[in-house]
């Protein structure tokens, strides 16, 4: 069986720009490149008929296959050093928080080669027990473990003693005073140990012990490592010298004691560079090291009282990195194929079609114009952003709700699959971790399974719905992204007539909507054709393009909670959660807000009395019907899978025209969690009124005019019918009224 998996180096390039593209391949020999312009869903016999158009270009062709490995797990590294390679006497220590102590051996802290059995570690045994190792790369290796497991989500003290003067290895273990009843005593254990504890050439590692060389990783990551650790490690030292119970515990305060610091090779600090992947040591030798991976930053840490719940407030008690052995930031991968953009090549979506025997897999990438360059005066916004978010999203076959929020049994399907069987490609945001806990960060360099023009009809895909109207009604159009929207503001917008959202763009940066709000208050005209947009607050890494933070706090219908005090993005110091949450909700901008979901069925739009309203008789003209949009590819109607309505309360204009509203909703569309104060009674679309989609316009001032469809399934009925249809029509209507320069007058 051959697999092919890929991903490019970046989602947005413009011509003359480069996109590399890195696979790869089991079970073949080669692999075949061709590059195309999607200009649609591949949806099956009810969707639009769709022939992407193939590109010429000189990166076409056949490649050399070859595997490309992955390697998943996060900790941090501190570069060998003379002053690790002269330790004979050690103290290494930390607070840790583990989540998952039962899973088997993981390493703590130490310079410590698997393979070898050289060096000093400190870890849990293969029980959850807290164990030392020191040995001296010949087969020596002496061990020491305590007798019970350390407790799971549970803050300790724990350190690793090698003392040759006394000829003794030893583990201690102190419990954090918890307001807890639950008794926890110190704990100690010591075996007699003659091997040294050198452990030349080798880094100091947290949370991994190294495997091995691999010359094809960065400078920075140049060991393989394994004993990836599960949980929380706080304010790690490293001591040449053994200390005794009360030197480890006084090496453990807020500050090295002067008696000490001679003494210290390290004390880091890691509530210091929180945004970044620095760890800093504030010993006076400076070893500073990085993370790997990207753990999770701004924890609370072993000190952490709830006195502050934003890092920036108290961000020294935040000294905690959550460490996770399924972390993946970048698979750091080599480049296979190369695409220049040709400078004549007008804007789109493309993709690079890999094959190989049976094997498919499809890269997709956007060319933009350059920045300020407007070559249409329409603008489709693809929601890179929320594309990230959910890449590779497991949870719909491995949650055991998903068959009550889709009202049937789950099938799985090519990209379950897929993922199924390569877990080590990562995961999204809307999974968990292995030891349970919340995945705050996204990355797209790495393989994205739901990414392209084929599978479920979610997101990118689905937004291909409204690249294909635009081809069929023959209105050219340029496509721009959320990441440069976040990057270049205002200034990517102020030369399009109209911008077009995709069908779902749920997670938003401050820069986004400031963008967006300043191009309504500039003349702008915006039709979002989606639904449960401008939801979430994000937050983009401040180094790395392509990566992308989340935190799930206070509300929002949310795969997973954030924990007390850890609701403020690392990125940025800025608190995550719901824009509705932080005075900016969706219906401010868009006339409409998130309101329910549901997965079983679609529905349809009532015409309202708005609509005869002479402001939007340019919306119906040519169509007289009631009903709008009793059919289309999506679940068979218009109005469905997420949805959203008005209300003045949450800032949707006092001028704005309701022209039609959705109804017949299933009972499996229930009120999202922010609108419900009780939990109690009529919560679903069969009882409660409040549950429907809302079709919305209103002017902005300078001339400028908002439409919102309210509804993801809008986009599948666009195509119905050969476009035949009142969806397409309406749509249709709105976008050639918004790109006539005549002003919209403020009612």
């Amino acid at each position: 069986m051959t697999t092919i998996l890929a991903y490019a180096d970046r989602f947005t390039a413009r011509p003359g720009e480069t996109i590399a593209i890195k696979a790869s391949v089991e079970g073949a020999d080669t692999f075949d490149c061709h590059i195309m312009r999607l200009t649609g869903p591949e949806a099956g016999p009810l969707g639009p008929k769709t022939a992407h158009e193939p590109l010429t270009h000189p990166a076409n062709g056949s490649y050399p296959a070859r595997v490309q490995a992955i390697h998943a797990g996060s900790f941090a590294v501190v570069a060998p050093h003379p002053l690790l390679d002269r330790l004979s006497a050690v103290t290494v220590q930390a607070f840790i928080w583990a989540t998952t102590p039962a899973k088997g051996r993981q390493a703590i802290a130490g310079c410590w080669s698997e393979p070898e059995g050289h060096g000093f570690l400190l870890g849990l045994d293969e029980l959850g027990r807290l164990e030392g190792r020191v040995g001296d790369g010949t087969g020596g290796i002496v061990t020491v473990r305590l007798d019970t497991p350390v407790p799971e989500r549970r803050w300790l003290l724990v350190a690793l003693t090698v003392d040759p003067a006394a000829a003794t290895l030893t583990v201690r273990q102190w419990p954090v005073a918890e307001p807890r009843f639950d008794p926890e005593v110190p704990r100690e254990a010591s075996a007699a140990c003659t091997v040294s504890a050198k452990s030349t050439g080798l880094p100091f590692l947290l949370a991994a012990w190294s495997e091995g060389e691999d010359a094809r990783l960065t400078a920075w990551r140049h060991t393989r490592t394994g004993g990836h650790f599960n949980g929380k490690i706080d304010r790690p030292r490293l001591a040449n010298r053994a200390l005794g119970a009360a030197g480890i515990r006084a090496l453990a305060g807020d500050t090295i004691p002067p008696e000490l610091v001679a003494d210290t090779v390290g004390a880091w600090d890691f509530a210091r560079d929180i945004p970044t992947e620095i760890v800093r040591d504030v010993s006076a030798n400076r070893l500073g090291g990085v993370t790997v991976n990207l753990p999770a930053r701004a924890m609370t840490g072993h000190n952490w009282t709830g006195e502050a719940t934003a890092w920036p407030e108290k961000p020294e008690h935040y000294g905690a990195i959550h460490f996770h052995d399924d972390d993946l930031v970048d698979c750091v991968w080599e480049d296979d194929v190369i695409f220049e953009v040709p400078g004549d090549l007008s804007s789109g979506i493309f993709c690079a079609r890999l094959t190989a025997n049976e094997a498919t897999f499809d890269v997709a990438f956007v060319v933009s114009p350059p920045v300020g360059q407007a070559r249409a005066k329409v603008a489709f916004l693809a929601s890179s952003a929320t594309y990230t978010v959910y890449l590779n999203n497991r949870a719909r076959f491995t949650s055991p709700m998903t068959h009550l929020y889709h009202g049937r049994m789950t099938v799985m399907d090519p990209v379950d699959e897929l993922m199924f069987h390569h877990p080590a490609i990562g995961i999204s945001t809307y999974d968990r971790h292995a030891d349970g806990s919340g995945v705050c960060y996204a990355s797209r360099h790495r393989p994205a399974t739901n990414i392209r023009p084929s599978g479920r009809l979610w997101n990118f895909h689905c937004d291909l719905f409204i690249l294909h109207w635009l081809e069929t009604i023959g209105e050219p159009y340029d496509v721009i992204t959320d990441d440069d929207l976040h990057t270049h503001g205002l200034d990517l917008l102020r030369n399009y007539s109209v911008v077009l959202t995709g069908t779902h763009p749920e997670y938003d940066s401050r820069d986004m909507l400031d963008a967006l709000d300043g191009y309504l208050r500039i003349g702008g005209r915006f039709m979002y054709m989606g639904g449960n947009g401008f939801y979430w607050r994000i937050a983009y890494h401040p180094d790395r393009p392509g990566v992308i933070e989340v935190r799930r706090a206070e509300g929002g219908v949310r795969a997973w909670i954030a924990e007390p005090g850890e609701a403020h993005h690392s990125f940025t110091g800025e608190h995550g959660g719901l824009w509705r949450r932080q005075g900016r909700a969706p219906n401010a901008l868009a006339g409409v807000g998130f309101i329910s979901q549901g997965f079983d069925d679609c529905s349809y739009y009532r015409r309202m009395a708005d609509a005869d309203d002479p402001r939007a008789a340019f919306a119906f003209e040519g169509i007289p019907d009631t009903i709008i949009g009793d059919f289309g590819v999506l679940q068979g109607g218009a109005a469905g899978l997420e949805i959203d309505s008005a209300d003045p309360k949450l800032g949707t204009p006092p001028h704005a025209l309701i022209l039609a509203r959705s109804e017949n909703h299933s009972n499996t569309y229930e009120l999202v969690p922010e609108e419900v104060a009780i939990p109690h009674g009529a919560l679903n679309a069969v009882q409660n009124e409040q549950v429907h989609a809302d079709m919305v316009f209103f002017e902005t001032p300078e001339g400028g005019a908002v439409w919102s469809s309210g509804s993801i399934a809008y986009a599948g009925s666009l195509s119905w019918n050969g476009y035949d249809n009142n969806v397409a029509r309406l749509t249709t209507n709105v976008l050639k009224r918004f790109i006539d320069p005549a002003s919209f007058a403020m009612p």
